[in-house]
C-alpha cells in the first residue's frame, strides 16, 4: 500500500511538473530599436497569423533600415513600408510592402490603448475585408479620454463608421466633408476625434442606425487613465503590444514632420525577435500573459 502510495505521489508531481512546462513555454520578444529609444513589446497568440508574419520578417531583417515614415502626435507612428529604406526626403511613403495582405484577425479583447502593435491597411473602399498590410504596422500613442468624454467611449466604432460613410456620401454634406477634411489635414487627431462623436445624434438620425453600446469598466478605465485611440478599435487587426519604451513612442512622436506626416529627420528602424521564456519576460518587463482556460 506504501509503495502504491508512493508510486502515485510521484506521477502526481510528474503531471503538475509536465503542467507548468507547458504553460511557461517560450514566446517571442520584439525589439524596435530607434535612435529615440528602444520598444520592447510581445506578440498575441490571438493572431497568430499576424504573428508569425512579424517574426518571419523579422527574422529576414525585413525591418532592418525602413522609417517610421507616417508620425501624428496624440495618435500614432507608422512603419514598415519597404520603399522607405531609400526613399528620398520628400518621396511620399506608404503604399509599399511584401506583395501581400494578411487576413483580418480582429479580436474584441484587444483595444487600441497607448502601447498597441497593429497592423496598418488600405481603406474599406478598396478592401472590404478589412486585410492587413503584409509589413506596414503602427504604434498607438493616442490621448487620455476625459471622464467627462467617457459616453463617447460607448460608441460602436463598426456601426458609427458604417453609418458615418452614408452620411459622407451624400452629397448635400458636402460642407461638412470639407470641414472635416481640414481637421484631419491639420494633424489634430483629437479635435477630429471629437467633432466626429459631436455628430453622432446627426448621423443616427439621418440613417436611422442606433451607433451607441455597453462598454466594459476595463475598457473605460485604460482609455481614461493609459490613453488611446478607441475611435480604432474593431477597424485594424492588434497584434501586439508594447510592454517596455511607452516613453519612446512619445519621442517619436513629436518629432517635426512634413508632408504627409513623414518626419522630417529620417527616424529608422531595426527589429529583432527572440525567445525567452515567458516567466522571464513577466520579471524583466511586468507582463502578465492571461491565465489559459481549461
Amino acid at each position: 500500500m506504501t509503495k502504491q502510495l508512493l508510486f502515485l505521489t510521484i506521477s502526481v508531481l510528474g503531471l503538475l511538473s509536465s503542467c507548468a512546462q507547458k504553460t511557461d513555454k517560450n514566446d517571442y520578444l520584439v525589439t524596435i530599436k530607434t535612435s529615440h529609444g528602444d520598444l520592447v513589446a510581445i506578440l498575441y497568440d490571438e493572431t497568430p497569423k499576424h504573428k508569425a508574419n512579424f517574426v518571419k520578417l523579422a527574422k529576414e531583417k525585413y525591418f532592418d533600415s525602413l522609417l517610421f515614415h507616417r508620425v501624428m502626435q496624440g495618435f500614432m507612428i507608422q512603419g514598415g513600408d519597404p520603399d522607405s529604406k531609400k526613399a528620398q526626403a520628400g518621396q511620399p511613403l506608404g503604399v509599399g510592402g511584401p506583395g501581400y495582405t494578411i487576413e483580418a484577425e480582429f479580436n474584441s479583447n484587444f483595444l487600441h490603448e497607448k502601447g498597441t502593435l497593429a497592423a496598418a491597411r488600405t481603406p474599406d473602399g478598396q478592401n472590404p475585408t478589412k486585410a492587413s498590410s503584409g509589413s506596414q504596422f503602427y504604434v498607438v500613442q493616442g490621448t487620455v479620454i476625459p471622464e467627462s468624454a467617457i459616453e463617447n467611449l460607448k460608441i460602436d466604432q463598426m456601426k458609427l463608421n458604417t453609418a458615418f460613410r452614408q452620411v459622407m456620401m451624400n452629397p448635400s454634406n458636402k460642407p461638412l466633408v470639407d470641414s472635416l477634411n481640414l481637421i484631419y489635414l491639420s494633424g489634430d487627431m483629437n479635435a477630429y476625434q471629437n467633432k466626429i462623436f459631436s455628430l453622432v445624434p446627426r448621423i443616427e438620425k439621418e440613417t436611422g442606425m442606433k451607433v451607441t453600446r455597453e462598454i466594459s469598466s476595463e475598457k473605460i478605465k485604460a482609455y481614461t487613465t493609459v490613453g488611446g485611440a478607441p475611435h480604432l478599435d474593431g477597424e485594424y487587426t492588434i497584434f501586439g503590444k508594447v510592454i517596455k519604451g511607452l516613453e519612446i513612442i512619445d519621442k517619436i512622436a513629436a518629432v517635426t514632420t512634413a508632408s504627409g506626416n513623414r518626419p522630417i529627420e529620417d527616424i529608422r528602424m531595426t527589429v529583432t525577435v527572440e525567445e525567452m521564456s515567458r516567466k522571464k519576460i513577466t520579471k524583466e518587463f511586468g507582463y502578465q500573459y492571461p491565465e489559459i482556460k481549461k
